[in-house]
């Protein structure tokens, strides 16, 4: 007999108020006319719950530590078992892959539960991530490894407790089942643990829901869930035009650009590069969503991407997310079009992107500096950033441990500084460093420093008040690669002590944590190379 769990209560309004499916068989196929299918995950062997985020169980959800720990917790969050109120389903979307239309995609091993009411009122919808088939599959089997779950889980807390918008994470279980996956894409599949996540959102409609519908010429469809979207998600927006218009269609579509583009200011921030921008990977709520083949610049190289399947072209490299953001707004921009009397102001919407995200960037690099306030102009803080990436790429530096060291260079007058040695004025920054860089490189870097010591004076900022701003723009714990493949390594031995340490640790990345210096350092030589610490594929 399974222990008591508290039930939830759920408001599923996307499964009654959008068009449905009307075949109800999980056969693979294409579905039309239709937001989502009715469908159930399938069970599995022998749930076992590895981890779980208290701030979503207790706080988003209400669900208490006894709860967490019970069996009938596993049981629903694996997939074997329903609450009452539960409405399964998986949604219908398409999507541009690596700049190609793909058609048809939708949530072929996602299935959402509903939308629970937390405490406080607020919906939050419930999804397991490796729940099994759905007609979306294609000829896959619906399921996720433990490698990539355990992956999704931290980074997904990981994130929000960067401050960067996410999607949650509530629950990591093992199924007691092995999944085959080819890892490398090289005719070697080997039999995984699977594992299901449950991820937390208040939705999870992407781009490529609306763009389905334009691609299938289904106004009606579309219209339907834009209309949903909006009153449901962004309510306030009515108050400026009626329901339907081109012109609250217009005014959506702005307010999703600024959410887009104070999302990926973030992901510049924390030195996040996602590896899989596809329209269908981006939420229509400016959340990060999908954690597939991500990654850290663990060295501050802007061209580095995380995806094996992206290294030739290198499409969703670091430097490139803000344009593919923009290219990904034009996509959904023209999708809407058949709902428009006129392009211009959907256009218009579009072009709003990028004024929000200079403005947001310039406000996140005067807080990663230190600095109260941003001054553009090439002699101003647009040189002074434009100088320290030269700094940060002249050799190989760990973007995380470089601002953390520079919180701690101590400002000296203008004589002193300039008559101080250069290993001098770069020492707080030599952590920062892979191997002893040449001396012209710490010339360099000391000329920078001096040039940003005369910035720091003329703001009139104290040490220590520059250093509090400084530490808590820029974080110390980052979710690395090589920690989530160490965590991984002792979780398929059945060791979930690491994925539960750091989910604890990234609880605080802007904290120093006695006892947890492991987690601060730059990444070993050993995991330069190391499959699951460099780059990453999509298998999962």
């Amino acid at each position: 007999m399974t222990t008591p769990m508290r039930t939830l209560t759920f408001d599923n309004t996307f499964v009654r108020e959008l068009p449905a499916d009307p075949d109800p068989t999980n056969e693979r196929r294409q579905v039309l006319e239709a937001c989502y299918s009715r469908v159930k995950p399938t069970p599995v062997r022998a749930p076992e719950t590895v981890a779980v985020s208290r701030e979503v169980a207790e706080g988003l959800l209400g669900l208490s530590e006894a709860d967490q720990g019970s069996a009938r917790f596993a049981e629903v969050f694996a997939g074997n078992a329903l609450l009452p109120g539960m409405e399964p389903y998986a949604a219908c979307y398409g999507g541009h892959q690596f700049g190609n239309w793909a058609g048809q995609l939708g949530d072929g091993r996602a299935i959402g539960l509903g939308h629970a009411v937390g405490p406080d009122g607020r919906r939050w919808e419930l999804q397991l991530k490796g729940a099994g088939p759905t007609p979306y599959s294609r000829t896959a089997d619906g399921r996720a490894v433990l490698r990539s779950s355990v992956r999704e889980f931290l980074c997904s807390e990981a994130m929000h407790h960067l401050g960067v918008p996410t999607t949650r994470a509530l629950s990591l279980v093992k199924t007691g089942e092995r999944v085959v996956r080819d890892m490398f894409y090289d005719g070697n599949p080997e039999a995984e643990q699977g594992a299901v996540v449950c991820r937390v959102a208040p939705s999870f409609i992407r781009f490529g829901n609306f763009e389905i519908f334009a691609w299938r010429r289904d106004p009606d469809t579309m219209r339907a869930l834009v209309d949903y979207t909006i009153t449901h998600h962004f309510p306030a927006l009515l108050d400026q035009a009626p329901l339907g218009s081109p012109e609250l269609i217009a005014a959506w579509v702005t307010e999703v650009a600024h959410r887009t583009a104070v999302m990926i200011v973030h992901w510049m921030r924390v030195g996040f590069v996602h590896g899989v921008m596809n329209t269908d990977n981006m939420s229509i709520l400016g959340l990060t969503i999908d954690y597939g083949p991500y990654g850290w610049l663990d060295d501050f190289d802007p061209n580095w991407t995380p995806n094996t399947t992206d290294a030739g072209r290198r499409r969703y490299r670091y430097a490139n997310q803000p344009g593919i953001a923009l290219w990904n707004l034009v996509r959904l921009a023209n999708a809407l079009l058949p709902l428009v009397d006129a392009p211009e102001p959907l256009q218009d919407a579009v072009d709003s992107y990028s004024a929000v995200f200079e403005r947001e960037h310039r406000r996140a690099m005067a807080a990663k500096l230190g600095l109260a306030r941003y001054q553009p102009g090439a002699g101003e803080d647009d040189g002074l950033v434009d100088g320290l990436l030269e700094a940060l790429t002249g050799h190989e530096t760990d973007m995380t441990l470089f601002y953390r060291g520079l919180a701690d260079v101590a400002v000296l007058p203008s004589d002193d500084a300039d008559a101080a040695a250069a290993e001098a004025l770069t020492a707080p920054l030599a952590e920062a460093w892979y191997g002893d860089p040449p001396p012209e490189h710490v010339e360099r870097v000391a000329a920078w420093v001096r040039r940003y010591m005369a910035r720091v004076r003329a703001d009139g900022t104290e040490d220590a008040a520059r250093r509090e701003r400084m530490n808590a723009a820029n974080p110390l714990y980052v979710m690395r690669n090589y920690l989530a493949q160490l965590a991984i390594d002792d979780a398929e031995r059945g060791d979930y002590g690491k994925v539960r340490e750091l989910l604890e640790v990234m609880r605080r990345p802007y904290t120093e944590q006695p006892g947890r210096a492991a987690y601060a350092q730059k990444r070993p030589e050993w995991a330069r190379n190391r499959p699951g610490c460099s780059m990453l594929s999509c298998s999962s």
